[in-house]
């Protein structure tokens, strides 16, 4: 069964792609409802990088939902306008052990009307046997909690701070935030 989300988020690619890419942002959109903790030695990365992560789940922070291993890849689709996140994990452990298929696909690319923003786009198929349609409910609603967090969240991802083209010019900028000039202190 599937479970899809298309949204426009109030960012830009590039920003939505750096979250997409970001443990912080995947455990931020899944809280309260699922708290999930790295099971590595050096918890979760800064970013994601392709391969496995171990993870554990719990519903609300306190109800062991189980042990997961995200299989990540990345690609670029689309004359390279859209950047896709793969997932193929599989539950190892606990309730999600059940779900005998994870397929999980996250893309961003440029919103087609051409307002800066992003269009997104995921979708999630995922079998059970006969337990997938209780499987299903289950995730459509959590599916529905991450997208209202996605939404809620994107504008604090747009901000990226003017890159200086050289040291002098950062310093400069400082200099003069501090009420001087780039030539010497403040009289």
């Amino acid at each position: 069964m599937r479970v899809m989300l298309k949204l426009i988020l109030d960012c830009g690619p590039d920003a939505a792609w750096r979250a997409l890419r970001s443990p912080a942002v995947f455990r931020e959109v899944s809280s309260p409802l699922v708290e999930i903790e790295s099971l590595t030695v050096d918890g979760f990365p800064t970013v994601w990088t392709e391969g496995v992560h171990p993870v554990e789940m719990r519903g609300a922070g306190i109800v062991p939902i189980g042990q997961q291993l995200i299989n990540l890849s990345f690609r670029t689709a689309e004359h390279g306008s859209t950047r896709i996140v793969h997932d193929s994990g599989v539950g190892v452990r606990g309730a999600v052990a059940v779900l005998s298929m994870w397929d999980h696909k996250m893309a961003v690319a440029p919103d087609p009307a051409g307002t800066g923003r992003t269009l997104y786009r995921d979708k999630l198929e995922v079998h059970a046997g006969l337990l997938t349609p209780a499987a299903w409910y289950g995730l459509w609603a959590f599916w529905q909690w991450r997208g209202h967090r996605l939404q809620q969240l994107a504008p604090t991802w747009a901000f990226d701070p003017p890159a200086a083209t050289d040291a002098g010019e950062a310093d400069a900028d400082e200099t003069a935030a501090a009420g001087g000039d780039a030539t010497g202190p403040a009289s």
